[in-house]
């Protein structure tokens, strides 16, 4: 499912569940030491994926340790995203000269929990929103709006290093399968910038299967992504 949002250059590997299995490295095994075995399975086979997109760039395999703000650590040249939720695991790849920010989500297609909505969007964002469910009661747009801000959030933090809040991104949903998000400002930015900071994120989004799919890619400004990169999916996954 989740190559039909990627651009060229981004490698990927998805899973459906945690049969297959999935070998940490000694650093990661500690981590999930004490943990419940079905959060360790969950934590194995999304590191396992995110090792097969790695292997799509020609990478060899590496212990990924969660750094400041809990972000995947992605070697040297490198950047990425890891996603998991109930009957879902993925990871994507890219090289950092290729793309700037990379930032994947994924949810159960189901309506937010009581409540949510009204710490995570704006009225005007819950006003959209409700236009569009009148236009198309079947699509789960409350979810996709959630997934879309937390891809968001995944592809600006191990950018900047800065947190942004729900209410930090203003996220407008396309029915065409696209969303845009725009950052309030005064925009978060750290002193100095590690990276040019644009206000505005592009994303794609998908919905099927029982579950809502988001992704943010940001390309490198004026460099083309290149031939698209081997998808590697695990043994059940189909699109």
């Amino acid at each position: 499912m989740i190559e039909e949002l990627l651009p060229p250059g981004v490698a990927s590997s998805e899973a459906f569940d945690d049969e297959a299995p999935a070998v940490l490295f000694a650093a990661e095994a500690a981590l999930m030491e004490g943990r419940r075995e079905r959060r360790r399975a969950q934590f194995a086979t999304a590191r396992a994926c995110a090792r097969r997109a790695l292997a799509g760039l020609g990478r060899e395999p590496v212990a990924l340790l969660p750094g400041p703000g809990g972000a995947p650590q992605w070697p040297s040249g490198v950047v990425g995203s890891i996603t998991h939720c109930e009957g879902y695991r993925a990871a994507v790849a890219a090289p950092a000269g290729v793309v700037a920010a990379l930032g994947i989500d994924a949810e159960p297609a189901g309506p937010l929990p009581r409540g949510v909505l009204g710490l995570i969007a704006s009225a005007g964002e819950r006003a959209a929103l409700a236009s569009l469910a009148a236009a198309d009661g079947s699509v789960p747009w409350e979810r996709i709006f959630f997934s879309a801000k937390e891809a968001v959030y995944k592809a600006w933090y191990p950018a900047t290093g800065v947190w942004l809040g729900f209410r930090d991104a203003e996220v407008v949903l396309s029915p065409a399968g696209t969303f845009r998000a725009v950052l309030r400002p005064p925009v978060p930015v750290p002193v100095p910038v590690p990276v040019p900071v644009d206000p505005v994120y592009e994303g794609r989004w998908l919905a099927g299967g029982g579950l809502v799919l988001t992704v943010v890619a940001r390309t490198v400004a004026g460099r083309a992504a290149g031939p698209a990169a081997a998808q590697a999916t695990a043994g059940s996954a189909a699109s």
